[in-house]
């Protein structure tokens, strides 16, 4: 899908074609991150995420420290190559692809990362 197409649709709350599966989140919080400081770029994708959410009937599904962390993690990540396109970047990353395992195991312990508190707001990592 072309991205500019991606983006509409995620921020219009509808589902794009092949669905809105983890690498589209990874995606999305990239071209955020390329656009805006990252103050902005993380209250921007965080709105559309949970307006996202909320257009599919499931608004529980928002994960606060997920969204940040992994906000975070590619912020520091695009410091390396600012400039580098997706594709490049996607190349150079590949493990924030996976979902499970995640690269957020290296900063949290699963009981931490999946308990009610880090789903609601934002929690530091645990490991160190």
């Amino acid at each position: 899908m072309e991205h500019q197409a991606l983006v509409r649709a995620f921020e219009a709350g509808e589902d794009p074609p092949g669905g809105f599966h983890h690498a589209q989140h990874v995606f999305m919080a990239w071209w955020y991150l390329r656009a805006h400081p990252l103050g902005e770029a993380l209250t921007r994708f965080s709105v559309a995420l949970r307006r996202f959410a909320a257009a599919r009937g499931k608004p529980d599904l928002y994960h606060e420290t997920i969204t940040v962390a992994f906000m975070l993690v590619i912020c520091d990540r695009l410091g390396a190559a600012p400039d580098a396109p997706w594709d490049t970047f996607a190349a150079c990353n590949a493990d924030l692809f996976s979902w499970k395992p995640s690269v957020l195991d290296r900063y949290y312990r699963g009981e931490t990362l999946w308990s009610d508190r880090a789903r609601a707001s934002f929690v530091m990592p645990d490991r160190f």
